[in-house]
């Protein structure tokens, strides 16, 4: 299970706008911007879901579940420790002076 929260903060971590996601998932701009409008857990159909949350790992996003180890319990994102930019820079040199963080 993701949500709108966990799927917006996800981004952020990732410095990357609804664009980049949709491609790097496969999925549509639309469908992106309904994922993110969601009130909280985010529902559809579960080929979506499985392309969104496996586009999100593998681009090195860890989503914490309710009740996971942390200090209150409750759902969040964390980069993983091998975290890789160049995973979602889609082969993009990562020592060129180009900012990449625009989130949509």
């Amino acid at each position: 299970m993701i949500t709108a929260p966990q799927l917006r903060a996800a981004r952020a971590l990732l410095g990357i706008d609804q664009r980049r996601l949709a491609e790097l998932s496969g999925l549509s701009v639309p469908t992106i911007q309904r994922m993110e409008a969601s009130e909280s857990i985010i529902r559809g159909n579960v080929d979506s879901l499985m392309k969104l949350i496996g586009a999100l790992d593998l681009a090195g996003v860890e989503l914490i579940s309710e009740g996971a180890s942390s200090q209150i319990g409750g759902r969040g994102v964390r980069l993983k420790a091998d975290f890789d930019p160049a995973r979602i820079l889609g082969g993009v040199d990562t020592d060129a002076k180009v900012p990449v963080r625009s989130v949509a």
